[in-house]
């Protein structure tokens, strides 16, 4: 029902930026909340941030200062602005959607593919 493809990922310097971008395309009835999660080599996946159709947000802690999420509610796409960036931001950044699709009554968490982000020198 619901599709999500994201963009920017790459390799940068520390103290580099990125921009990250997440489009939601497909039968889509609405949006609750959209947001950016990521997974480093043996960790967990972890919230890095996330915005409510309310235009509420929250971040993670670590990132807090450093990068913001916005939204674009016509376009049906997030984005995660990454700012001053550290080696332990390196992980795959995966873009989420809870999202009510059109043949579905309820929404549900839709996930995209990933997107790689390495912070090096």
């Amino acid at each position: 029902q619901v599709q999500l493809v994201e963009s920017g990922g790459g390799l940068v310097q520390p103290g580099g930026s990125l921009r990250l971008s997440c489009a939601a395309s497909g039968s889509i009835f609405s949006i609750n909340a959209m947001g950016w999660y990521r997974q480093a080599p043996g960790k967990q996946r972890e919230l890095v941030a996330r915005i409510t159709s309310g235009g509420s947000t929250n971040y993670a802690d670590s990132v807090k200062g450093r990068f913001t999420i916005s939204r674009d509610n016509a376009k049906n796409t997030v984005y995660l602005q990454m700012n001053s960036l550290k080696p332990e931001d390196t992980a795959v950044y995966y873009c989420n959607a809870f999202a009510t699709g059109s043949r579905l009554s309820i929404p549900y968490d839709y996930w995209g593919q990933g997107t790689q982000v390495t912070v090096s020198s």
